[in-house]
C-alpha cells in the first residue's frame, strides 16, 4: 500500500513534518481536517504529487478578499452561490456553475445569503497552505449524510 501526506513538500522543503497526516491513497473527506484559509473560509485539503484538491467551504456573505498565485485554478459550486471576479469579469454562480483562474490572475469571491460550497483543483501543488492554521475536527457542511 502506498502511503502518501495530505499535505505535500514543496520544492526546497527543509522544515519538519509536524502537522502532516499519513493516509492511504483514499480517505473520506470527514477525516480531513479544515484548514483556515481566510476568516469565514475552511478547506479540507488533499494534495497529490503535481495538484491540490479542496472543497473549500464559504460563510453566508464572507468574502475572499482579491489575491493571485501562480497555481492555475478550477472549480465548480457544489452548494449555495457565490460572485466571483476574475480578471475583471463578474458573474453570480450558483450549483454547477464552474471558473477557470489562470496563473497570476486577480480574483476574488463572494458568498451568498446561504454560504457556499465549492470543489476547486489547483495545479501546481499549493504549498504555501501548508503553515495555514488547521482546526479541530468537524463534520464538513457537504455531503450532509
Amino acid at each position: 500500500m502506498r502511503i502518501g501526506f495530505t499535505r505535500s513538500l514543496p520544492a526546497g522543503w527543509t522544515g519538519g513534518f509536524e502537522g502532516l497526516n499519513p493516509v492511504t491513497s483514499m480517505s473520506e473527506l470527514r477525516d480531513v481536517h479544515p484548514r483556515s484559509i481566510w476568516e469565514g473560509v475552511r478547506a479540507r485539503i488533499v494534495d497529490g504529487e503535481r495538484m491540490t484538491l479542496a472543497i473549500v467551504e464559504i460563510g453566508p456573505g464572507e468574502r475572499v478578499p482579491e489575491h493571485t498565485h501562480d497555481n492555475e485554478q478550477m472549480g465548480f459550486v457544489i452548494e449555495g452561490a457565490l460572485t466571483f471576479t476574475i480578471g475583471g469579469e463578474t458573474r453570480t454562480l450558483g450549483p454547477g456553475g464552474s471558473w477557470r483562474v489562470g496563473p497570476d490572475v486577480p480574483h476574488h469571491v463572494t458568498a451568498g445569503e446561504e454560504g457556499a460550497v465549492v470543489a476547486e483543483c489547483y495545479a501546481p501543488v499549493r504549498g504555501d497552505w501548508m503553515s495555514l492554521p488547521q482546526e479541530d475536527p468537524c463534520p464538513p457542511l457537504w455531503p450532509t449524510s
